[in-house]
């Protein structure tokens, strides 16, 4: 019988690939990138998923992240691929990799890839940005002073010390959100962002929202991922990353072909299309 789980010196081949969406939530929305990188691995082994190496010198599991938000936001939308040397089942890997990761880090998802690059299908992301301490009608003030200009700059610290960028031009659409009634006043951004060079993040929105207009902010933002992937540009909506996957899995299960179903960002249909 075949080890489950290949040591690097046996090189044993990849001969599956799966591409997996997964959620931060709660209090593990501050987990860094490279913690949930740690955490994953030591749930690929706590799963006894067969999962192949890399060649060379420091062979390292072939586990591949792509767009992941920054430390402190939550998410609805994380992608990683992982390439198996044994094929598995894709529901149950999901099921044995939730189980093995704590509560906040959650597998929704695992799909067998398919063709093309799942990076490359990233290119937008659907945000919200919970304001608290901001009224709904001040924040859409905001909304329509931001909208309004071409280009809005504003600076981040990076490894390479400050730089400045234009964070308008990658808003596809931006409105507030209407949310329950709470007992504390707190504004919702609904933002849709382009991936591009340099990313603009909904932190760097936020704070092209604050230079146009004053908003008495009185806690953190709280910025939530709601979905990452195609862009539909001519509505300004993100599209799953992952429908031509379940496609692809279901057209050879059946024989038959199938649509799927665009995931429409929220917010106000109004709004302009990118610049």
């Amino acid at each position: 019988m075949a080890p489950v789980q290949a040591p690097p010196s046996q090189q044993l081949p990849a001969v599956q690939k799966l591409r997996i969406r997964f959620a931060k939530r709660g209090r593990l929305r501050f987990t860094s990138h490279r913690d949930f990188q740690r955490a994953f691995e030591r749930a690929v082994r706590r799963a006894d998923l067969p999962v192949a190496f890399s060649h060379g010198f420091s062979p390292h599991p072939k586990i591949s992240y792509a767009g992941a938000a920054p430390t402190g936001a939550a998410s609805e939308a994380e992608y990683l691929e992982i390439s198996l040397t044994h094929e598995r089942d894709p529901e149950r890997v999901r099921a044995d990799l939730d189980e093995a990761l704590p509560p906040g880090l959650d597998i929704i998802e695992v799909v067998t890839a398919g063709a093309g690059s799942l990076a490359e299908r990233l290119e937008a992301s659907e945000w919200l940005i919970a304001l608290p301490g901001v009224d709904p009608a001040d924040a859409q003030q905001a909304v329509e002073a931001f909208l309004a200009r071409e280009e809005i700059i504003v600076e981040r610290m990076t490894k390479r010390g400050p730089r400045s960028f234009d964070c308008r031009g990658a808003v596809l659409r931006l409105a507030v959100g209407s949310e329950p009634a709470s007992l504390e006043t707190c504004a919702i951004l609904q933002v849709v962002l382009r991936h591009g060079t340099p990313a603009v993040r909904p932190d760097d929105v936020l704070v092209g929202v604050l230079d146009v207009a004053t908003l008495p902010v009185t806690g953190p933002a709280l910025l939530t991922r709601l979905a990452q992937g195609p862009l539909i540009a001519a509505t300004g909506t993100v599209d799953d990353p992952l429908a031509r996957d379940r496609d692809a899995t279901q057209v050879n299960a059946t024989g038959q072909a199938v649509d799927h179903q665009t995931h429409v960002a929220e917010g106000d249909a109004a709004a302009p299309s990118a610049p």
